[in-house]
């Protein structure tokens, strides 16, 4: 919602901040459900499964390091977009002036105390959420048609032209980042999908979630920006600046909330087992209070929401080339992980001291030449596929050059695999 505002506030038009969104959805959720399908075929976390992809340590020092920064990122700048919101009700309702920082410090403390609970908290939360999320969004559509401010009108945000008009390079900056935004989300995939009972069931919710809920969520967030002429990119923002009454107010900061909550609780459960699974000893609890302290301190700094495009490119830098292996990888091994290899230093997936060196080049490549793809190409999505294709071609030749040896027959049954992505049946 509020990165469709921030492409609003950018200078895009209504329609065309909306079709960014959802293209950068739909890309991302190309390698999102390739990756969730091994959820759904092993039961595997999607942390841990990338050890077939890098390697032992090459998935624990890098998933492990890179999905506890970008929960924490997430965390905080969902954090500070809800306490935005908050602030401007507070002020709409009581005309009250309260402090940015202290509301997003004590919002995140609330969203930490839920993720806490783990899978179930988050599956009950979003049962519970859903409908209700829906309901309100659909009221405060028809409130911003209808309430007969100036530029709220249908007809006015429809066609309202921004700034920049439909300029490509503009329109591609922000669908590469909603792509990348999502490709650091990749390898949570499975974390999800692996109670899924059938991989149709998966494929058909996840991609019809990508589609629906992308368009829904961005619609709502440009109409609102496109409705404030794209001054204000925050639709939890705009609303109380035009004074709704107190019921639509309430439903906005009930919406506010659980939208939050039902996205933090998400951040800091897969940051968690990401940390877990760098350093097991810690396990699941504990590695969500550690991501929810970092997440919490990152909350305190609104740059993180003002420089929203340079925070991304970062994220770009590791999560796209990494994308680009995981899915040529998994085509590669044609879709089949040795479960038990997974934790085996003997294994197939210990290649060199635990890298897979091939991997690990291509994605350092990947991310020294993410700066030198033209944004009119969609930097993210492009160097995702090129270093997909560089790495198939590079272990293709290794392969040739080197010595044949046995492949290691795949686990065709679901592996017994705990909260904190460890093998139920190697712990004692």
């Amino acid at each position: 919602m509020l990165i469709s505002g921030l492409a609003v506030a950018a200078g895009l038009p209504f329609w065309a901040s909306v079709i960014a969104m959802t293209l950068g959805v739909v890309m991302a959720f190309i390698p999102y459900t390739i990756l969730a399908t091994i959820g759904v075929d092993y039961g595997l976390p999607g942390t841990v499964a990338t050890r077939a992809f890098l390697g032992i340590r090459g998935s624990q020092v890098i998933i492990g390091g890179m999905r506890t920064i970008s929960s924490a990122f997430w965390f905080a700048f969902t954090t500070l977009a809800g306490a935005a919101g908050i602030v401007a009700i507070i002020k709409s309702l009581f005309n009250a002036d309260v402090s940015l920082i202290v509301v997003s410090l004590l919002f995140a403390v609330a969203q930490a105390v839920v993720a806490l609970f783990g899978y179930h908290s988050l599956k009950w939360l979003s049962r519970v959420a859903f409908p209700v999320k829906l309901f309100v969004i659909a009221y405060l559509l028809w409130w911003l048609a209808t309430s007969g401010a100036p530029g709220f009108a249908p007809a006015e945000v429809f066609s309202f032209a921004g700034t920049e008009g439909w300029n490509w390079s503009i329109i591609a900056v922000w669908a590469s980042g909603m792509a990348v935004g999502w490709f650091a989300q990749v390898t949570d995939a499975a974390d999800y999908c692996r109670y899924t009972n059938s991989r149709v069931q998966m494929w058909t919710a996840t991609l019809l979630a990508a589609v629906v809920g992308g368009f829904g969520a961005a619609f709502f967030g440009a109409y609102a920006a496109a409705g404030a002429l794209g001054k204000t990119a925050n639709a939890f923002e705009v609303i109380p600046s035009l004074n709704p009454g107190v019921v639509t107010l309430l439903l906005l900061l009930l919406l506010l909330v659980l939208d939050n909550w039902t996205v933090n609780v998400m951040n800091l459960y897969t940051g968690g087992l990401a940390l877990a699974n760098l350093i097991s000893k810690l396990g699941r609890f504990w590695s969500t209070i550690v991501v929810a302290i970092f997440g919490t301190v990152l909350a305190a700094f609104p740059f993180i929401v003002e420089q929203f495009t340079d925070a991304i490119n970062i994220l770009g830098y590791g999560f796209a080339p990494l994308v680009g292996v995981f899915v040529a990888d998994y085509f590669m091994k044609r879709g089949h992980i040795d479960v038990l290899g997974l934790f085996d230093r003997k294994g197939p997936y210990w290649y060199f001291h635990g890298f897979n060196l091939s991997a690990v080049a291509w994605v350092i490549i990947g991310a020294i030449g993410y700066n030198f793809v033209p944004v009119w190409l969609m930097q993210g999505p492009a160097v995702a596929v090129a270093v997909g294709i560089g790495h198939a071609l590079t272990t293709s030749l290794l392969k040739r050059l080197g010595p044949d040896k046995p492949l290691t027959s795949a686990s065709t049954v679901k592996g017994n695999i705990d909260e904190d992505g460890r093998d139920a049946s190697l712990v004692s």
